[in-house]
């Protein structure tokens, strides 16, 4: 009799991408950084929820200004000058000062989670660190856009319709220049160590960018100089893009004065894009420098 030849058993298939040795999907890698985000984020409402008091001081910054500098100043600036009143002129400069505090406070709270440790413990989770970069700056987005709605609903204070398109198109401007403001804060803490440091380069950033945003006086007021200047300032893009907003449904209230290229006015829309390219470049230049080991 003839024995017939033993056939080794064949190893067991292994488990195509995305399954479970049980039969069960695994949770794909997009989810897990999409998870990472939504956890991000979600510690920002909680921390802006918490310190109610904090968000109270930085928003009562913008609304002094409103209504003491702009109600003082009213009475010495003609209306005719600026088309409308002086605190409807001022009010896209309030609101784009409201959104600035809390994105700036991104910066700070990078600097800080690096020196307590937290930031190195943030970076053991099984996710890029690009996307912890990204949920960081959707969650700096997300508050002080909510910080300048609080301010956003005072339109009617200064001579501003609640118009729905109105309140949406100013909504809109404030998340671009959340956005920017952001990235462009992650970028500058992203190098540092210590937030002194950090504090000292905003002072000597930030008011020139804010006084050379138009969102105090038009630029057209300015020296050639300082209007060349003006037109490199992503703020002065930001404030640009709300007070034009509020000419497209108040008579006179975009007030002229703005950012100009080859003695014109650009495109509402290229002023838009022309944000979120500076928030996205600067995004990026942070995820670079940010990618590297600690």
């Amino acid at each position: 009799m003839t024995s017939l030849p033993l056939r080794t058993p064949e190893p067991a298939a292994a488990p195509a991408p995305g399954v479970r040795d049980g039969g069960g999907e695994r949770l794909p890698r997009l989810r897990h950084e999409l998870r990472a985000v939504h956890a991000l984020v979600h510690r920002d409402l909680l921390r802006l929820a918490c310190q109610r008091a904090h968000t109270a001081l930085m928003l009562l910054q913008p609304v002094l200004y409103l209504f003491i500098l702009g109600g003082g100043l009213a009475a010495l600036i003609p209306h005719s000058s600026l088309g409308v009143g002086y605190q409807t002129y001022l009010f896209p400069g309030m609101l784009m000062m409201t959104v600035q505090a809390p994105a700036i406070m991104v910066g700070v709270r990078l600097i800080t989670d690096r020196q307590s440790g937290y930031l190195r413990e943030l970076l053991m989770a099984p996710v890029s660190r690009t996307t912890l970069l990204l949920g960081s700056c959707a969650g700096g987005t997300l508050v002080a856009t909510v910080q300048g709605a609080v301010l956003l609903s005072l339109a009617g204070t200064v001579g501003l319709p609640y118009d729905p398109l109105l309140l949406a198109l100013l909504l809109v401007g404030m998340v671009l220049a959340s956005f920017v403001i952001t990235a462009l804060s992650l970028a500058l803490a992203v190098g540092l160590r210590r937030p002194e440091m950090f504090h000292t380069l905003l002072g000597l950033v930030m008011m020139p960018l804010l006084f050379l945003s138009g969102g105090f006086f038009p630029l057209d007021s300015l020296p050639d100089w300082a209007r060349a200047l003006s037109a490199l300032n992503p703020l002065a893009y930001g404030v640009d893009l709300l007070r034009r907003s509020i000419g497209l449904r108040v008579p006179g209230g975009e007030a002229g004065g703005g950012v100009e290229w080859a003695g014109a006015q650009p495109p509402l829309l290229l002023e838009a894009g022309v944000l979120v390219a500076c928030g996205a470049l600067a995004l990026v230049w942070a995820a670079r420098r940010f990618g590297r080991p600690e």
